[in-house]
């Protein structure tokens, strides 16, 4: 039997307006080679200038991991010589990074929970972007000199499964915290997956491969897969050493496998050394006090709402997990709601009626529409069963929640006079079932109740008819 040895190196970039040593802009889908500077694009006597926007996000960063911040550290050059890094070198931090050591708390569905630890996290510029066609390759500049923050953790992940609910968790927090778009599609949210086994028992770590670029957590979950199987095989046939050996692996979404892309490079490899056109970076007391002032982080909301709305532990953790649905489910609240019934019709009716690639920031029902047809529900102006058919209705077409119930006719009928008179109706017609009902049948009293229903087409109060059955019928 085998242990899967997991750690992750998170890229996040940072949504600063400009790029990490100069000016330009950082923004998404530009032309190419459009966003560039004499600075980026390594040109001689151009010198780098740190944006101090990064470091404040860096600092907000470590206030939410709970880790140190370092008040100096010092920025390294990394050296390796690729097309799409024009200074043959990148701007790191290697023997002091801005953050030290951290944690991140992951929650497994049985309610359990488990720390994993955060190495370090440290500012970086990121590189361009190759594309190739054919038989020639083009190279955009323009992502070249963005700021990163490299979030490593350490190697306490046994599973994929662990493994997706830290990134997760990361996820929702560099969004929480608003210092990153974290856009998986755009590859401002990605992983490198380090992966390695040993025999279970054994607490030696052996060799990692390393698992480069990846922006999709279903992705991420197929690659360790095949890799763990990669490595197991070699182990069990004999040929682990020569099989597995350190080196840098890319994923193929197409075949589901893992593929050596080059050997992976030691530290040494890099040659660090101090950057020389850039000074220690000297964090303050005040600038700490200043920037550790962060949102309510996902676990602290999720311990609130259970405690303030009394939801279960699991529903609160499913609307915590995106701020965007902890903040829809808020102004579902400010309608004058209960918890309850916002987190049913939240995470089972609206998001059972969401299609391929839909979320609450797209959905044509915004919270104060569903919080009002909530709110008419749990008044008693409609059904539960009525609220569906009008949540149906406003999937497909922009109206108001009172517009759509009275177009639809839905309004229940709560008057306990014309209920009466539908009951009494009923009854007198159905002398044989109310002996029988009196002398014992009690199930009888749901035929009652459906043929009310039934009388008065569904736009009866279910609990007044309930009531004035029981009266009647005593």
């Amino acid at each position: 039997m085998f242990e899967v040895v997991i750690g992750l190196e998170v890229h996040a970039q940072l949504n600063t307006n400009s790029k990490l040593f100069c000016s330009c802009a950082t923004s998404f889908g530009e032309a190419p080679n459009t966003n560039v500077c004499p600075t980026c694009l390594a040109l001689p006597g151009a010198l780098p200038v740190i944006n101090k926007e990064a470091v404040h996000k860096a600092i907000q960063l470590g206030t939410a991991i709970d880790a140190k911040i370092n008040k100096k550290s010092i920025f390294n050059r990394k050296n390796y010589f690729y097309p799409d890094l024009p200074t043959g070198y990148q701007i790191s931090q290697f023997e002091v990074p801005v953050v030290g050591e951290g944690e991140v708390i992951i929650d497994f569905p049985d309610g359990s929970h488990k720390r994993i630890g955060v190495t370090r996290a440290h500012l970086e510029n990121d590189a361009g972007k190759n594309t190739h066609e054919g038989d020639h390759s083009k190279v955009d500049l323009n992502r070249a000199g963005t700021p990163l923050l490299e979030i490593v953790s350490e190697p306490d992940m046994r599973s994929s499964e662990e493994a997706i609910l830290y990134l997760k968790k990361l996820h929702s927090i560099v969004r929480y915290i608003d210092i990153s778009n974290a856009n998986m599609q755009e590859g401002s949210f990605r992983a490198d997956v380090n992966v390695s086994i040993r025999p279970k028992g054994d607490t030696k770590l052996y060799t990692r491969c390393e698992i480069k670029n990846m922006n999709s957590f279903k992705f991420i979950e197929k690659a360790i897969a095949y890799e763990v199987q990669r490595q197991v095989e070699a182990w069990e046939d004999g040929v682990y050493d020569q099989e597995v050996v350190q080196e840098t692996r890319l994923f193929d979404a197409n075949t589901g496998e893992t593929r050596s892309m080059r050997g992976k490079e030691d530290a040494a490899d890099y040659r660090y050394f101090p950057d020389p056109d850039l000074l220690p970076l000297i964090i303050t007391d005040e600038m700490i006090e200043k920037f550790s002032q962060i949102p309510e982080l996902p676990d602290a909301k999720k311990a609130r709402f259970v405690k303030e709305f009394g939801l279960k532990e699991y529903d609160a953790g499913v609307i915590c997990a995106t701020k965007e649905m902890a903040q829809y489910f808020e102004d579902m609240l400010a309608v004058g709601i209960s918890g309850k019934a916002a987190t049913t019709w939240l995470t089972v009716e609206l998001q059972g009626r969401f299609g391929e690639g839909m979320n609450v920031t797209t959905s044509p029902v915004n919270a104060v529409k569903l919080g009002t047809l909530v709110k008419a529900i749990e008044s008693g102006d409609i059904s539960g069963k009525a609220g569906k058919e009008v949540l149906d209705y406003l999937m497909e077409n922009d109206a108001e929640v009172d517009a759509v119930i009275e177009k639809l006719g839905l309004k229940q009928v709560s008057d306990d006079g014309a209920i009466l008179e539908i009951i009494d109706t009923i009854l007198a017609n159905n002398q044989d079932k109310v002996e029988q009902y009196k002398s014992g049948k009690d199930k009888l009293f749901g035929f009652f109740v459906g043929q009310t229903m039934k009388a008065s087409k569904g736009a009866a109060n279910p609990q007044v008819i309930n009531k004035l059955l029981k009266e009647r019928l005593a």
